[in-house]
């Protein structure tokens, strides 16, 4: 049987580069600093193998122009952890990425991805990662737990890998994973990879289903496989399938001829469509933040839907009608809206408030980025506050933290109103 390799290559994400924010910390936020995915196979010898995957949008590290252009680099730690705590074992490495043009470093699509593997045996792990900038010295963590499976008990499913391309590369056959598990489902369908391991021939009946986020079957089938002895590589597209914008499960079953389910395996992803931002994957929250762009009917209109494949249509459509290049998918004031949006999740998120709902969220979702920020976190007459300067408004807006909580209330001195109360691009 022909095998195939899994392998990483260099691909594309959109994001956009804030140079001015660079000083801002991350709290709870939303905008994705780097994906990852892991996949546990069965090795012929026996042990099983976990591959970690570590996709880096470019807009997460920073670049700096060298003679022949620009370049980025960073560091990925990758630490894995018993039950008890304990550090079983860690690998480290740096990437480079190196870009010819600085249209390059901001393109919408660009990313870098790479990976290690590991040998674990079946059991409970915290694993814990961390990419850390070689310019700038961000660092960004995320910490997950994870389930290695007993591959002795056969029949048994891999995990799931949601397949980015497939290729042939000097004659073998080759396997890009889609890390971020973002799909146009429209567009791509949903492409599977995974192993069934087996003691022995026979044939099974494999079951695929698609959850949304109420846990409603939205997809379902199945079908007959002839099973060899061993490890069989099984690729399966879920096509013709159309789904709203929104987190979804994808899981495969191995039943016997009685229907029992012997072993099954499920995958998350994100469905979004073509033209919309990845950064929304909640539709009812990407329309609750229209607050400062839309009117009042608006709103009401697209959350007067009926179903939720009309309200998408209806969110759709509201920015289409925005679109300064509508021959183009890529609609750029869509994209910035939500960027900031994310932006401030990221930034000015608190413990009683999303940073998108907050003053300092409302002010920059409204306005963009201020010129200049003049920081007083520890003034000794006054509670903490800011004042952000816009130098083509001729105007300044103080934030003033009076629970000392990071809670920045816009001071009622400088109020925001007007023809400024709306977005502006």
């Amino acid at each position: 049987m022909k095998k195939y390799i899994i392998i990483f290559a260099l691909v594309i994400l959109q994001t956009v580069v804030h140079s001015q924010v660079e000083h801002y910390t991350s709290t709870a936020g939303t905008k994705v600093k780097y994906y990852q995915d892991y996949l546990s196979f069965l090795e012929t010898d026996g042990k099983t193998k976990l591959d970690v995957f570590i996709k880096v949008p470019y807009s997460s590290v920073q670049f700096i122009k060298t003679g022949q252009g620009f370049e980025a680099g960073y560091s990925v730690t990758v630490s894995i952890f018993d039950e008890e705590d304990r550090l079983i074992t860690e690998k480290i490495w740096n990437e480079k990425i190196v870009a010819l043009s600085f249209e390059q470093t901001v393109r919408e699509t660009n990313f870098n991805l790479s990976h290690r593997s590991f040998e674990l045996n079946s059991g409970t792990y915290k694993i814990n990662t961390m990419l850390t900038d070689k310019d700038s010295r961000a660092e960004f963590t995320s910490e997950n737990i994870l389930n290695i499976k007993d591959f002795s008990k056969q029949p048994v499913l891999s995990d799931l890998m949601l397949v980015g391309k497939r290729t042939v590369v000097e004659g073998n056959s080759k396997i890009i994973p889609n890390v971020s598990r973002d799909l146009i489902t429209e567009k791509e369908g949903i492409p599977l990879f995974f192993e069934l391991y087996a003691d022995s021939s026979t044939e099974y009946t494999l079951n695929y289903t698609v959850t949304n986020q109420d846990q409603e079957i939205v997809y379902s089938n199945s079908e007959k496989r002839k099973i060899e002895k061993g490890s069989n590589q099984i690729f399966y597209t879920i096509d013709s399938l159309s789904l709203n914008i929104g987190k979804f499960i994808v899981k495969v079953e191995v039943k016997n001829s009685s229907g029992e389910t012997l072993s099954s395996s499920i995958k998350s992803f994100v469905s979004r469509w073509e033209g919309v931002p990845s950064t929304i994957t909640d539709l009812d929250k990407a329309v609750d933040q229209l607050i400062y762009i839309a009117n009042p009917d608006e709103i009401d209109y697209i959350e007067g839907s009926e179903t939720r494949n009309e309200k998408t249509k209806r969110f759709v459509e509201f920015w289409k009608k925005r679109d300064s290049n509508p021959a183009d998918e890529y609609n750029a004031i869509f994209n910035e809206y939500f960027n900031r949006v994310a932006f401030a999740n990221e930034n000015f998120t608190s413990y009683s408030i999303e940073g998108w709902r907050s003053d300092r969220g409302m002010v920059l979702i409204i306005l963009g980025l201020p010129d200049n920020i003049d920081r007083h976190p520890f003034e000794y007459y006054s509670k903490p506050y800011e004042v952000w300067q816009y130098y083509d408004l001729n105007r300044s807006f103080i934030f003033i933290d009076s629970s000392g909580f990071g809670d920045y209330r816009l001071s009622p001195d400088t109020p925001l109103y007007g023809d400024l109360y709306r977005f502006r691009y």
